[in-house]
């Protein structure tokens, strides 16, 4: 794995529930981990969803090895969130590849 290709900053980001003003249960998402990452792959995908058509983006990072990763997680990149659907070690520990869908509104 080379650094010089790992030209893109990535957050991965935890949840947590916060209780708001009302005392109704919110989830917030919080910075676990900034890393440098490689774009291997982005797709969008158009799917029949509900009454119309809609797209999904879906990215892969390919980024150096950081413990406690999983697909509970999401990724934070160029102002939009991804839900992690699917990690993949590369190595014994040497980096992990991250596929991820653009979270839906």
């Amino acid at each position: 794995m080379k650094a010089g290709k790992m030209v893109h900053v990535i957050e991965v980001q935890q949840a947590s529930m916060t209780v708001n003003a009302a005392g109704t249960p919110v989830q917030t998402w919080s910075k676990l981990a900034t890393l440098r990452a490689e774009l291997m792959e982005q797709s969008t995908e158009e799917f029949l969803r509900g009454a119309g058509d809609t797209s999904v983006t879906a990215l892969a990072f390919r980024t150096r090895h950081v413990s406690g990763i999983t697909t509970d997680h999401r990724v934070s990149f160029d102002g939009a969130a991804f839900d992690i659907e699917e990690i993949v070690a590369i190595g014994r520990r040497r980096g992990l590849e991250l596929r991820c869908k653009e979270v839906q509104p």
